[in-house]
């Protein structure tokens, strides 16, 4: 009778640790599909940069980090596209400058990654220190998202930031316009 009373007390007290198992172990959307549910929501000033493993976790709260255990190239091609097929964003792209500036000797696979990131990217990116794109985006994150995709290269120096605008309006009807509001 004790080892029955034993057992269900057990049993009860366990309850609530299995419904939590069970509710962590449930399978999540993939990277992909949260970014697509992102993309509607983002719009100019906001930020999506892909890294390699070494980027840093940042604190801010305005930045999302996200380890996607996909290949840097991978998850360019798709945030790349996924930005050209938005109607209400486009991208001003900046990459690490140091990037031209390691050797194959110093870093096996990237003259191989350079080369694929032209093809995919052709001129639109414009290189800037490292450090630099860094402090934007921790000044951007106290007002503004950002969102990290951590790939799983291991190459230094491959961080690509896309830096988001207003697709539907240009920078020059911006700066007519606010003349017209000084008036």
């Amino acid at each position: 009778m004790k080892q029955g009373i034993k057992f269900l007390v057990l049993s009860i007290l366990c309850l609530p640790l299995a419904c939590c198992c069970n509710q962590t172990t449930q399978k999540t959307s993939s990277w992909k599909d949260e970014l697509k549910v992102e993309i509607p929501l983002l719009g100019h000033r906001n930020w999506i940069v892909i890294t390699d493993m070494a980027y840093p976790l940042q604190t801010a709260p305005g930045i999302k980090t996200i380890y996607t255990n996909e290949s840097y190239m991978d998850i360019l091609d798709f945030v790349y596209k996924e930005i050209d097929n938005a109607l209400h964003i486009k991208a001003a792209i900046y990459q690490d400058k140091e990037l031209s500036y390691i050797e194959e000797k110093d870093a096996a696979g990237i003259d191989a990654l350079r080369e694929q990131m032209k093809t995919l990217l052709g001129d639109r990116s414009i290189a800037v220190p490292h450090d630099e794109l860094i402090a934007r985006l921790d000044e951007v994150s106290r007002m503004f998202n950002v969102i990290i995709l951590k790939s799983n290269l291991t190459i230094p120096y491959t961080t690509t930031f896309f830096e988001l605008d207003c697709n539907y309006w240009e920078s020059d009807k911006e700066v007519a316009l606010r003349k017209k509001l000084e008036q």
